[in-house]
């Protein structure tokens, strides 16, 4: 008659079976320990890296905004079109589209005291686009201001060069001292009459008195997307170049065959926001089809996103070698168990115990080295995961932007069920075929056996 024994009895024979032997039990818990930690860390490299990489794309822009681009103008084979107010319109009625946000930039020529910029450049934004300015200081532009203003990105100060030394902060890597918001800028609109003044040809151009009313946060090592540029009301640049220029061209907007400049501003760039990522395509396409060069992000990211799959899976792989070692080391001790308690299991099997008792036991004892093994190895990742956002993480911040989440290795929990299942399953598969060898030995043999 065979005698079922209960699950509680084979975890505590397991336990015990495996206690009895606690140097041989570590060590091949140590394999498993290695290979699960090398399997976490690895894949979390890799998913750290595409996690960075969706972060800086968010804060560069929507993944459902396409970006619309005139540079140079475009064409559509019979007539120049213009990315002016006019065609916005038409972008805003296409289907999908919420909303459609225009972007002028101007060159101006900058100077407070010794420091100069001569490539300075202005970008007027919506009133949307201002609100989303995170300030350090002061106020946004007030677009309706008797003179323009402007928020001043954090960085900007490193574009100032010193006047009489030609020396910028990438030569001394000192900021220049410029105050923005206490003090006026020196700016001049017409950088063709400045130049043309420097080289002795002209009277030199008409210089107006700005000051900006903010400036956005950030400083070293402290990055976001508004810190480079200066921004304005986009209204209120329009007004200010309207005044300066009056009726003349625009330096950088495009002119009509007689030279006289169109009566709408034009665009250089154009954000098109899509209701639904998968409208985007449509849409797309629709711009293109018109002449105009656009593009979305979600490009960029299935692209980006493909060779971030193929990295976890190389690494991963390189990590299930140590954890397929581990498995050749969890067999291995399970053999030798079964030559050493070879006594011990005819014992069992003359006493009437089930075939699959036996075979439960052998793969318990299997399956809580895997256990015990993934679980400290899931501890030990988190160890060289923060580890490795510590300090490679500071050595790769000093040279290059990595967006919102810095984090070069990111363990989801996902990712710590998966290892902690994987390293079980392991266990068990391995000390499958010694399980099997234990429940075909021969009662009466294994009881003479010493």
């Amino acid at each position: 008659m065979l005698i079922a024994m209960r699950i509680s009895d084979l975890i505590r024979m397991s336990a015990s079976n495996l206690w009895r032997r606690k140097m041989r039990t570590i060590l091949t818990v140590l394999g498993v320990v290695i290979g699960t930690a090398s399997i976490i860390v690895m894949v979390s490299i890799g998913i750290g890296q595409n996690r960075s990489l969706m972060a800086a794309i968010e804060e560069s822009g929507s993944l459902t905004a396409i970006q619309v681009y005139n540079w140079g103008g475009s064409s559509n084979g019979t007539e120049e079109l213009l990315l002016n107010d006019s065609m916005l319109e038409d972008f805003a009625a296409m289907e999908h589209v919420k909303s459609v946000t225009p972007s002028l930039r101007f060159s101006v020529v900058m100077k407070q005291g010794a420091y100069i910029n001569t490539y300075a450049s202005i970008n007027g934004v919506t009133q949307e686009i201002l609100d989303k300015i995170p300030l350090a200081e002061g106020r946004l532009p007030d677009k309706d201001a008797d003179s323009l203003e402007f928020v001043v990105g954090s960085m900007v100060a490193r574009d100032f060069y010193n006047e009489k030394t030609q020396k910028s902060y990438w030569e001394t890597q000192v900021i220049p001292d410029i105050d923005f918001v206490n003090q006026p800028i020196f700016t001049v609109f017409d950088r063709d009459a400045y130049w043309n003044s420097q080289n002795g040809q002209g009277d030199p151009p008409k210089k107006y008195l700005l000051q900006a009313s903010g400036i956005t946060t950030g400083g070293e090592g402290d990055y976001n997307e508004y810190c480079w540029e200066i921004y304005c009301h986009i209204d209120a640049l329009k007004a200010t170049l309207k005044k300066i220029f009056r009726n003349k061209p625009i330096p950088g907007q495009p002119t009509q065959k007689n030279g006289k400049p169109y009566a709408e501003f034009c665009y250089e760039n154009v954000v098109v926001d899509v209701d639904k990522m998968e409208n985007i395509d449509g849409v797309l396409q629709t711009i293109q089809d018109l002449g105009f060069q656009a593009h979305n992000n979600a490009e960029y990211i299935q692209s980006m996103q493909q060779q971030s799959k193929t990295t976890q899976m190389v690494l991963g792989g390189i990590g299930a070698v140590s954890l397929f070692v581990a498995a050749i080391g969890i067999a291995n001790t399970m053999m030798m168990s079964i030559y050493e308690r070879t006594k011990e299991i005819g014992v069992l099997k003359v006493l009437g115990c089930a075939m699959g008792n036996i075979r439960t036991l052998f793969l318990m004892e299997a399956a809580f080295i895997g256990f015990i093994g993934g679980l400290v190895g899931i501890i030990l990742s988190y160890g060289i995961s923060a580890l490795i956002n510590q300090f490679a993480g500071k050595l790769m911040g000093d040279y290059y932007y990595m967006g919102a989440d810095s984090s070069i290795s990111y363990i989801p929990s996902w990712l710590v069920l998966a290892a902690l299942g994987f390293a079980v399953m392991i266990g068990i598969v391995s000390g499958f075929i010694p399980a099997l060898r234990a429940m075909k030995l021969s009662p009466l043999a294994a009881i003479r056996n010493e």
